[in-house]
């Protein structure tokens, strides 16, 4: 046969000759001999073709053979893989010679080691990406021989193709490369599947040593502060985060936290999987590593019990990545059926107290810590040197911990009250009012029985009671069914009685709620039956709209100029919703979109379009008339927060007949709300002989001119001759209570601009007084 192969065939025909089928057909009554010789033809015949490497079945399959191989063969395979010219190199012709030594033990790989180090010193030339597998396996093979110079190890095993790798090398060179880690960092490059196998971690437990538990808490308690930033790969400079060389590494470092009890590892893991879960720049659709974020929801499964559900609830609140928040909820879910509670249930009774008492403080030795996170001395903001600082440097680690868990639980309740969830008063007293953190929210809002009275919560006698705006007290009993007040359920009448009675009484909510806008169908609405209008045709800041959708649960805002042959000039944002329905809302880009980004291809303007319900089992848009008004309401709400903050319309020195229209239009509901609000304001304020308030404007009378504040925009013009005013925000209305914390902090912008203009003899900024004065 090898007669005729040599004598008859090219190169490349030699490969198809013995090729799949034919090579059962010449390989029967074959030994070991005639493999091995068919393996070294195989491999000889790489250096005659002309880089396009033919015979993948056929290099596989050898590779794949156990051979018997003599130290000269193994010689002679390697030095095949030499020497070859980079735009053809392939991990092909490296196949068989990786087979011929991955199974020796080091002693008999020593001879070799030169020509390792050469095949190396050759994969660095190409981009990473090409032959990644054979790369790993030698980088791993040929730092079992450098355990003598622990930081050419750990060059050897972290190869530099991005800046956590190069964190790596740079701070833990020499401390993973050590004796007593370095035969587990060279285990954690091997994680290359999406669970560990049991043989894996059996591996992972007989090579873990109490230095490299430090380094697992350590490098792992570097990724969340880590961040994407440019690298070059070895073509372009390109943005990047994790390399999958990296991710592989960080994997086997998550999966060795299953061998280790300590109660750092369960937040350790909440804090990679939020860190890596969510999108480059902290916000989007995608993820910055999704391997790694997985691996770490993995190991918090494995791990179980309850107090995984808050890491969990966490990455549920912030990361957006379908497939991610799909594990998430299969994960509650299997813990759900384990204890007999909706996953809901689990996320509440799981929220740490972070040993807070019920006042939202804890004070040690003169030291407080607030729920804010805010640390103290003796109600000092200095923190004297003679403090213990162990209890200080827990005192900060806890704040660090609160900080992430405060935002996280205000959006959850404010969750609830768009699901219109409803809970037993027993439920809501214990994990809800009672709560040290969950209750700084829960202890401001309103509550009621559902189909019967309502009230803010007051602790009577060692009870919680709701108290009515009139003083009426009720105490439900345990098992009453409660729910959050909501707006669009009461009349006109009792949502004024409320808005007044908080301002009454200066209760400022953590989110609005008295203050809710109500979002009711439109004649117009029930005219195009099955999609809303209502917020289409608005110039939108594209980045700015897409972090804020995404941050209140919308997936799928994807722009580009890369292909708008294919799509690109056009998305689809969806939200799934209570009651089985999907919203989605369509964006595209315009006809200025290309030359007004520099003919580039990052977004900076889309526009928004219409907005449909679909339900989850099917494709056909839901009539708007059968989607329930809390529903409703709750979808075009986030629609109108993300005009009303991300508007091109905003823009104080913007122009166009859509700046012009949006500026100075007609209020939205979010507007009215707005206006609403200034109403029941004004009268406590100290400019409130000078403010007028009309149907779309604040005016505003000053010393040298009258102003008009547009409520939706902020926008003002200046009578007699409506001339627009130009001022650029600096500060807010911190100065006057607000009821509500407002979303975008318009109502704060148009009164500290009241402020200011009632006051306008006294401005001195002369881009403001230029204005005034033409």
């Amino acid at each position: 046969m090898f007669r005729r192969l040599d004598a008859t065939l090219r190169p490349q025909e030699a490969y198809h000759f013995v090729d799949e089928a034919p090579l059962k057909e010449l390989s029967v009554g074959w030994g070991e001999a005639e493999w091995r010789a068919t393996a070294l033809w195989a491999q000889l015949l790489t250096r005659a073709t002309d880089g396009s490497i033919a015979g993948e079945t056929l290099l596989t399959r050898l590779a794949q053979r156990k051979l018997r191989w003599s130290a000269w063969e193994r010689e002679l395979l390697w030095r095949t893989t030499l020497g070859r010219p980079e735009p053809y190199w392939t991990d092909l012709v490296y196949r068989i010679p990786m087979s011929s030594i991955k199974e020796l033990p080091a002693s008999e790989r020593e001879p070799l080691l030169p020509l390792l180090m050469q095949a190396q010193r050759e994969m660095e030339a190409v981009p990473l990406s090409a032959g990644w597998t054979i790369r790993r396996l030698l980088d791993g093979l040929i730092a079992e021989h450098l355990a003598g110079d622990p930081a050419a190890a750990t060059r050897s095993l972290v190869p530099a193709c991005d800046g956590f790798a190069a964190l790596l090398r740079e701070e833990y060179g020499e401390r993973l490369g050590e004796p007593d880690a370095l035969p587990l960092a060279r285990h954690w490059a091997t994680a290359i599947t999406a669970t560990p196998p049991p043989q894996w971690t059996a591996r992972a437990g007989e090579l873990l040593t109490p230095h490299a538990t430090e380094l697992i808490q350590e490098i792992l308690g570097r990724v969340p502060a880590y961040r994407e930033g440019p690298w070059h790969n070895g073509y372009s400079e390109v943005v990047t985060y994790l390399h999958e060389r990296t991710a592989e590494l960080l994997r086997g470092m998550i999966w060795t936290c299953e061998l280790i009890d300590e109660p750092w590892v369960t937040g350790l893991l909440g804090d990679v999987a939020l860190a890596t879960g969510i999108g480059m720049g902290g916000s989007g659709p995608n993820s910055r590593s999704e391997r790694v974020a997985n691996a770490a929801l993995g190991a918090l499964a494995r791990r179980g019990g309850m107090e995984v559900v808050a890491q969990l609830a966490r990455v549920q609140a912030k990361v957006r990545r379908k497939s991610i928040l799909t594990k998430v909820r299969q994960i509650l879910d299997e813990t759900a059926v384990r204890t007999g509670l909706s996953p809901e249930q689990l996320v509440e009774r799981t929220v740490p107290s972070f040993g807070l008492g019920h006042d939202g403080t804890r004070t040690e030795q003169g030291l407080t810590l607030a729920v804010t996170g805010a640390i103290t001395y003796n109600g000092r903001k200095t923190i004297p040197k003679s403090v213990d600082r162990e209890l200080l440097t827990g005192f900060r680690a806890t704040a660090k911990e609160l900080k992430k868990t405060v935002p996280a639980e205000r959006l959850r309740v404010e969750r609830a009250l768009a699901a219109g969830r409803t809970w037993s008063w027993q439920e809501v007293c214990e994990f809800y009012l009672d709560h040290p953190v969950t209750g700084v929210f829960a202890r401001t809002l309103i509550w009621e029985v559902v189909q019967g009275s309502a009230g803010l919560p007051v602790h009577v006698d060692g009870a919680w009671e709701l108290s009515d705006p009139a003083g009426r007290r009720i105490r439900p009993r345990p098992e009453t069914r409660v729910r959050l007040w909501h707006p669009i359920s009461h009349t006109p009448e009792e949502v004024r009685a409320w808005r007044d009675h908080l301002l009454t009484i200066g209760l400022r909510q953590p989110f609005k709620q008295a203050f809710r806008e109500v979002y009711l169908l439109t004649p117009a609405e029930e005219a195009t039956r099955d999609h809303s209008r209502r917020f289409s045709g608005h110039l939108l800041r594209y980045g700015q709209a897409k972090a804020l959708l995404t941050e209140r649960g919308w997936t799928g805002m994807s722009l580009g100029h890369w292909d708008a042959a294919g799509g690109s000039g056009q998305c689809e944002a969806a939200k799934e919703l209570p009651g089985g329905l999907t919203a989605t809302w369509e964006f595209y880009l315009d006809e200025h979109s290309y030359e007004r980004d520099g003919y580039g291809t990052t977004v900076s303007i889309c526009v928004s379009a219409d907005l449909r319900f679909r339900s989850l089992s099917g494709t056909s848009p839901v009539p708007l008339v059968e989607v329930a008004p809390l529903t409703l309401s709750e979808a075009l709400r986030d629609a109108d927060l993300a005009v009303g903050v991300t508007s091109t319309g905003l823009d104080p020195e913007g122009h166009g007949d859509y700046w012009q229209s949006y500026g100075f239009g007609d209020l939205t509901e979010s507007a009215q709300v707005r206006r609403d609000a200034l109403a029941a304001l004004l009268p406590r304020l100290a400019i409130a002989d000078r403010c007028t308030l009309a149907d779309r404007f604040l005016r505003v009378r000053g010393d040298l001119r009258t102003y008009k504040i547009h409520l939706g925009s902020g926008n003002i013009l200046m009578e007699p001759n409506d001339a627009y005013l130009c001022i650029v925000p600096h500060g807010t209305g911190d100065q006057v209570f607000l009821p509500f914390e407002e979303d975008g902090g318009m109502l704060s912008i148009i009164l500290s601009k009241a402020f200011l203009l009632a006051a306008d003899a006294a401005i001195t900024d002369p881009s403001i007084t230029r204005q005034i004065h033409f």
